[in-house]
């Protein structure tokens, strides 16, 4: 294969293009090849090579060339318990799909056939039909398995544009971390009403205070209701705080330098659309 002198942008797209082949699985060949070389004038060249097997690519491993053994295979799957998230992993993507859109990476009938099958993997998990396989080791596998089941490799494929692993796992956790925290506060707030709604209604009676396991002065139950009450309160003071540290938006930081195709103003534009505070910030941002 003869080098090719490439820009650092030709570079990226080329990266791009490559990763894009092997994670749709077009091409039967067991190692594909890329010979680049990078316009740095001290004319080295860079072979990358990733073993390709006839079987469904894994998200990780591309230096593997034998199968998993399957007792690995249960003992680093996560979708028995990160499934609860599913329906974060969907609106997260559903929202990226958008904005690659708005950005001119995807058509608008590419991003419609994209909303269309994640709303139809939303209303499988929604109904209780979603049916899982064993290569589904984490629910964004699962959701990426069946769009592209659905819809077709071709288009499914250029869901992960620009879009990092970690900065979906990150995303999907703090949806799902605020959603939780937003039921939680009702739960607690609901329990501290009742708490002092029993309180007044039973403030005459009168029940032994106790210290160091040994009876200490009379004090009025309701006293001691209002006592669990306060530090409820706390407690609710807390998840407010955390709230407030969890409704930052990490999608668009990339594996390690941002994203490729992303300014701050589609980052913006995305936190909003995902309900996000404010994007994550970084050297640049």
């Amino acid at each position: 294969m003869s080098p090719l002198l490439f820009s650092k942008s030709a570079l990226t797209r080329r990266a791009t293009l490559l990763s894009k082949t092997l994670a749709r699985g077009q091409t039967n060949s067991k190692t594909v090849s890329a010979v680049l070389q990078v316009g740095n004038g001290n004319g080295l060249f860079k072979e990358l090579k990733r073993p390709f097997s006839d079987d469904a690519p894994k998200l990780w491993g591309g230096r593997f060339t034998g199968k998993v053994d399957p007792l690995m295979e249960k003992f680093n799957a996560s979708i028995s318990f990160d499934k609860r998230m599913w329906r974060e992993d969907i609106q997260g993507s559903i929202a990226y799909q958008r904005a690659l859109c708005r950005s001119g990476i995807i058509t608008e009938e590419e991003s419609h056939l994209m909303e269309q099958g994640l709303n139809d993997v939303y209303s499988e998990w929604d109904s209780d039909s979603f049916v899982l396989k064993p290569s589904d080791e984490d629910i964004h596998t699962a959701n990426e398995r069946r769009l592209t089941e659905l819809i077709g490799a071709e288009v499914a494929g250029k869901l992960h544009t620009g879009r990092s692993r970690n900065d979906q796992v990150a995303t999907d956790v703090r949806l799902w971390l605020k959603n939780q925290i937003d039921d939680l506060q009702v739960e607690l707030l609901q329990l501290i009403e009742i708490t002092v709604k029993r309180a007044e209604a039973e403030i005459d009676i009168i029940f032994p205070g106790y210290t160091h396991l040994q009876p200490a002065q009379p004090v009025r139950f309701s006293h001691w209701l209002m006592a669990y009450a306060c530090m409820w309160q706390r407690d609710s003071e807390r998840l407010q705080d955390l709230r407030r540290r969890v409704d930052v938006m990490p999608l668009g930081s990339g594996a390690i330098a941002g994203h490729s195709f992303f300014g701050v103003a589609d980052r913006k534009a995305l936190a909003s659309d995902l309900n996000f505070a404010v994007p994550s910030t970084n050297s640049w941002m």
